[in-house]
């Protein structure tokens, strides 16, 4: 760890989970995937949005594509995988997208309290600036962690573990934001604080993590604060 963090005993840090914490786009995923599948004249497998939530593409196709392509073929995984991301930016650059309940006014009360922030995400990077171009919210982040960065997708820790790298902090002085299974996995694993955004699955199935929130309005700095106390 950099020499900082030492020096720096006091400093937390506020690491987010991208899609469904900060944004949800559930629906321009499950469009962007039936758009691919048209393009390729291929059938999505039953439960398909279900079972591969919060998975990398690189995970989902090779599991669950193998009447689509040969799937040790990795030049055409990867160009399912990008095709599958740029038309997903396509939507949300024609539709548009807020952020969800809470995030700007939590955003703003860490920023006050000099809470360093940092997005830790298997999104591709692509993905997360062109969102970031539309909610504005860029200036609250002083770092990003997104696909490109990781070899390993949740629930192992890697994407928690960089992103505090990133922002120099040691990982027991950084909560993270969840709100898939996977994730609220792979923050414990990463010996952090974990709390879960009950947005995308119900708050009674979130028990894993150390805090479960309705929405990102019932929490702020301070609060943070007394959690890593």
């Amino acid at each position: 760890m950099p020499e900082t963090n030492s020096m720096n005993s006091n400093a937390i840090g506020a690491l987010f989970d991208w899609d469904g914490v900060i944004i949800d786009s559930h629906n321009q995923h499950e469009e962007s995937w039936s758009k691919l599948a048209n393009e390729e004249n291929k059938k999505l497998p039953d439960d398909f949005f279900k079972l591969t939530f919060g998975m990398r593409n690189e995970n989902i196709i090779p599991k669950f594509f193998s009447n689509w392509i040969d799937v040790t073929n990795e030049r055409e995984i990867a160009r399912l995988a990008d095709r599958k991301e740029e038309i997903y930016r396509e939507i949300i650059i024609s539709e548009g997208i807020e952020p969800l309940p809470g995030v700007r006014d939590l955003l703003q009360s860490l920023k006050s309290e000099r809470i360093a922030c940092s997005i830790a995400s298997s999104t591709p990077f692509a993905n997360i600036e062109a969102v970031m171009n539309i909610i504005e919210l860029s200036d609250y982040f002083e770092a990003i962690t997104a696909a490109e960065d990781v070899r390993n997708g949740k629930p192992s820790p890697e994407v928690f573990l960089k992103a505090a790298e990133k922002i120099a902090l040691d990982p027991k002085h950084c909560v993270v934001f969840e709100d898939a299974h996977v994730g609220i996995e792979a923050g414990l694993a990463a010996n952090m604080h974990v709390i879960a955004v009950a947005n995308t699955h119900p708050i009674e199935s979130l028990g894993k993590a150390h805090t479960v929130l309705e929405n990102l309005k019932d929490i702020d700095a301070k609060k943070i604060k007394m959690l890593l106390s």
